[in-house]
Order: structure tokens, then C-alpha cells, then sequence
């Protein structure tokens, strides 16, 4: 099987990145003093008092919907919709209140569209949301019979003392990531490529639906109230993720897991990727979903949480000060 990198399967990450440069410029002029934070985050902030801020994000599934068309599996592609939305709300501070949908068709399957609210429905009760709305359309000429695409949208709140920011930063702090259900739900225009369609099971691996962190991040900032200062949502672009967190640090990545450690799924996918681990890291989450920054007081034991939670975590480096530059200092082997 032919291996090809991510944008020679049609996605382009650094055009992409730098069409958020160009609009950065343009999208501010519609800001009103309101807007605590805007495009570039993992989710917008708006200050609606002096004591609250809403939190909102949108989000898609990417073409892990081709795979779900393709199976007639379409569950898990609910709650990814979900996942992807509410875990960006997380990396705010916010509390997820609820959640809206835009279903759009070539030919409306009532079966299809309703496992796929069954799914949001799933995913909006392990977010704690409500499923207040959504719009679904029908667009034969746009899509084809079989097809379908997906927009989510979520909001949450927080007052100002529970928005993320780096004032209690400092040098030394911990970076923990806790691990992903596979890949989430990045990267499948390369995936489906290295799949071939007799292989069913690999398929279905790859369909595990995204985990949605809200249980154990409540829980973590319940537990380390003032320990906790950070998250960021391994999605698009993978650990390059991780540096939004804050412009004035430094993130220092010094280990990362064993594939074997890594849901099921990387090894015999990863296996067929002939990717430099730049390029690897910069597609995939590799296993990690959630990277979260702690401060270094507390490090050890909110890793013993999560570990007497039977959730997988990983210390994988700390911060200095700097300018929000990421330093990968892996060497990270398959075998």
C-alpha cells in the first residue's frame, strides 16, 4: 500500500494555518469591548457582566464521516460531533451548558439522521448539555444520495476566576496528557487511505468515537482548584496544540508514550505511515487526547488521580518562560 503524507491525500495544514493569519486582521473589526478572546482559541469568550463570560465554539467531524457513510455506522459520529465542540470549551475554563446542530444532506434518511442524533444525545449527556436545537437540510446537487455533513455548536459559561490564563504560570509547571479513545477525529483524509476496504475491523477501530474529557476535567479542577491552569484539545495539528495554552511560556515535551501504551488502534496504522515524526506529530494526536497543565506542587498527585480513575496520563514535560514556542525533545520510535 502506497504511503502518502497528509497533504498529498488533500489536506494542507500549513495553508490552512496560514488563512487564520490572513483573517486575523479582519475578523476584529466586528469585536465590541465584549470580546474577551476571539480567533485563534480553542473558543471564543464573551464577557456578557462583570461576573460571567460565555464560552462558544463550532466544530465538524472532518471526513471520519466518509468512513461512518461507507460502514452504515453512524452512532459514534453523533458523539463526535459533540466531543469535538465541548472539549474545546474545556480548554477555556468553561462549563458546557448546550449544544446546537446543522445536519445536511443530499437525501434525507430518517434512520441515518436519527442514529446521529441519538449519538449527540449520547455525547450531550456525557458533556452535561442540552440539545436545544439544530437545523437539517436537504441539497441534492451538493451532496450525493448516501451523504451528509455536520456542524456542532456549543456554548458554556465561566466567571472571570475560572477562565484559563497564564497569571499563575511559572517555571516548572507539569504538562500531563491524559490519552485519546484512538484518533480522534483529525487526520482521516490520510487514514482512509492506509485502510484497505476489505479490512472491516481496522475500519471500525478507526470509528471509535472521540472521548469527551468533561467528567474527568470536572473532577480535576473540583480536586486541584488552584493546581489546575490549563488544557488544550489534541485536534488539527496535533502537539502544536499545546503552545495556545500561553504566548509568554515555553512548552517543553521531554517523553512521550510507547505505542503500545496508545489505544489499540495507532500500531497497526502507524505501521503504515511513512511520515517523519514531525510530520506524525503534526497530523495525529498520537494518543493523546487532552493535554493539560498543572502546577509542579501538585503534579504527582493529580497523575495518582487520574491513575486510581483508571485513566490513562502521562507526564510529558514542563514550561519555561519564552514566547510560546513548543520544543519537542522526543526521539519516538514505533517499534
Amino acid at each position: 500500500m502506497k504511503s502518502v503524507d497528509y497533504k498529498e491525500a488533500g489536506v494542507d495544514i500549513t495553508k490552512a494555518d496560514a488563512f487564520v493569519e490572513r483573517i486575523k486582521n479582519l475578523v476584529p473589526t466586528t469585536f465590541n469591548d465584549q470580546v474577551l478572546q476571539g480567533i485563534g482559541g480553542f473558543a471564543a469568550v464573551y464577557k456578557l457582566s462583570e461576573d460571567r463570560y460565555l464560552a462558544s465554539c463550532t466544530d465538524g467531524v472532518g471526513t471520519k464521516l466518509k468512513l461512518a457513510q461507507k460502514l452504515n455506522k453512524h452512532h459514534g459520529i453523533g458523539i463526535d460531533l459533540v466531543a469535538m465542540c465541548v472539549n474545546d470549551l474545556l480548554c477555556v475554563g468553561a462549563k458546557p451548558l448546550f449544544f446546537l446542530d446543522y445536519m445536511a444532506f443530499g437525501k434525507l434518511d430518517t434512520k441515518v439522521s436519527e442514529e446521529l442524533i441519538a449519538g449527540m444525545v449520547d455525547g450531550c449527556r456525557q458533556s452535561g448539555m442540552a440539545l436545544i436545537g439544530g437545523e437539517t437540510a436537504e441539497m441534492p446537487g451538493v451532496y450525493q444520495d448516501g451523504e451528509y455533513d455536520l456542524a456542532g455548536f456549543s456554548v458554556g459559561d465561566l466567571t472571570p476566576q475560572e477562565m484559563f490564563n497564564d497569571k499563575n504560570m511559572s517555571e516548572g509547571d507539569v504538562l500531563i496528557g491524559i490519552a485519546s479513545s484512538g484518533f480522534h477525529s483529525n487526520g482521516y483524509s490520510l487514514l482512509r487511505t492506509l485502510v484497505d476496504d476489505s479490512e472491516t475491523e481496522l475500519q471500525e477501530q478507526l470509528l471509535v468515537p472521540t472521548k469527551i474529557y468533561v467528567e474527568t476535567y470536572s473532577q480535576l479542577r473540583k480536586k486541584f482548584p488552584q493546581g489546575f491552569l490549563g488544557a488544550a484539545h489534541m485536534t488539527g495539528g496535533g502537539v502544536e496544540n499545546i503552545p495556545r495554552m500561553s504566548e509568554n511560556f515555553d512548552f517543553n515535551v521531554n517523553f512521550w508514550p510507547a505505542v503500545t501504551e496508545l489505544a489499540p488502534v495507532f500500531k497497526p496504522i502507524l505501521q503504515r505511515v511513512d511520515l517523519s515524526q514531525e510530520e506524525l506529530f503534526r497530523t495525529f494526536n498520537m494518543g493523546i487526547g487532552l493535554t493539560i497543565l498543572v502546577k509542579k506542587e501538585v503534579a504527582t498527585e493529580v497523575l495518582n488521580h487520574l491513575h486510581e480513575n483508571r485513566i490513562k496520563a502521562w507526564t510529558l514535560g514542563d514550561i519555561k518562560s519564552g514566547s510560546g514556542q513548543l520544543n519537542m525533545n522526543v526521539e519516538w520510535k514505533l517499534n
